[in-house]
């Protein structure tokens, strides 16, 4: 299992798959998995697999990771298609994130795919558009899955960078473009209304303002300005400023609720991009959670998205690799990390759906 998920990984690595652009590595999994003796069904550039003895009557978990990745930065020093072995450590983009989940997960899968004693069905499936919060992903596919035989998903775990450990609750993205209407005039004279002056003090409000309901697992809302535009030229005061917020909320908060503090308290014009990628959380209690706290996992809240955000059940997130690894210039995983994953992914499901 170990060979074939690092030669599998070697191959994620090899075939670029930006999001919105992951058709040629769909098609190669599907290809490769087929060999492998699974019964692939691609469904846009995604990927699912039903547990051969599949039974309508039982709960069913999902096992998810995704196929797409960022582009590399300029701080590459390797090729970043290139896959490369060199200390123990598998170099490539998209190894840590997130190539190592999906072929660990892919092993995991394998290893109970012919069982007919399992309590669950299991479902697979590599997916797209991760790492934009894309509408082609596993948002797409959740709805197929009915048209397959499946008629609903009890649970799941996500394959994210975790070093192995639960991530129980995640923090949702608010993105906000905001903007601040003055009065143009020339910059010689006394004249007009600068926008980037009257927008300084919501840009100083997003950054001193603190919310009042702080997580235990996931911490404070955090509120940072990261883009700003305005002006057309030197001599011209301008008439408006532009200006992105990002806004990370916690499970104590509702987006509305954020969107209401906010739009009290600045005078710029507030518009969020989505409000899809939303906080989640599972409790300890669920089997899955349990399971990894039988096995000495940790468990801890997660300030990064995923896809467990667009998923309406409960949802472990946890994954081989480092988080901080990830969009970072010669990327990498460890193969011993990759043994682990296959390891407790294996043995954390033995302990629910056997």
């Amino acid at each position: 299992m170990l060979d074939d998920s690092i030669e599998l990984l070697k191959l994620m690595i090899s075939t670029p798959s930006f999001s919105r652009d992951e058709e040629v590595l769909a098609l190669r999994l599907e290809e490769r998995f087929s060999l492998l003796g699974l019964s692939p069904v691609r469904f846009k550039n995604n990927l699912f697999f039903k547990n051969r003895h599949f039974d309508p009557a039982k709960p069913t978990i999902l096992l998810n990771s995704h196929i797409d990745t960022v582009k590399p930065n300029s701080g590459y020093t390797l090729d970043p298609f290139s896959p490369t072995e060199r200390d123990g450590r598998l170099y490539g983009l998209g190894s840590n994130d997130a190539g190592a989940s999906v072929v660990a997960m892919a092993a995991a899968f394998r290893h109970f795919d012919t069982r007919t004693d399992l309590k669950y069905n299991l479902v697979f499936a590599p997916t797209a558009e991760e790492e934009i919060s894309g509408v082609n992903g596993i948002e797409a596919l959740l709805p197929r899955f009915k048209n397959d035989g499946i008629p609903s998903i009890d649970c799941a775990l996500v394959g994210e960078p975790t070093g192995m450990q639960m991530a129980v609750a995640e923090k949702g993205l608010l993105v906000l473009d905001c903007t601040m209407i003055g009065k143009s005039g020339h910059a010689a004279r006394d004249e007009g209304d600068n926008a980037i002056y009257k927008a300084l003090d919501d840009i100083h409000w997003f950054k001193d303002f603190k919310f009042e309901h702080v997580s235990p697992l996931l911490g404070p809302n955090k509120m940072t300005v990261t883009i700003l535009n305005s002006g057309s030229q030197h001599n011209v005061v301008p008439r408006e400023c532009q200006f992105t917020v990002d806004v990370r909320v916690n499970e104590l908060y509702d987006f509305d609720a954020v969107l209401e503090t906010i739009r009290s308290h600045v005078k710029s014009e507030v518009k969020p991009r989505s409000v899809r990628i939303k906080s989640t959380s599972i409790s300890l209690e669920h089997p899955l959670v349990r399971a990894g706290l039988n096995l000495g996992l940790s468990h801890y809240g997660s300030p990064t998205t995923s896809d467990k955000a667009l998923m309406p059940f409960p949802a472990l997130k946890i994954g081989p690799g480092e988080s901080a690894r990830s969009h970072t210039a010669d990327e990498f995983v460890l193969i011993s990390e990759i043994e682990q994953g296959i390891r407790i992914y294996t043995e954390l499901l033995s302990q629910v759906i056997l």
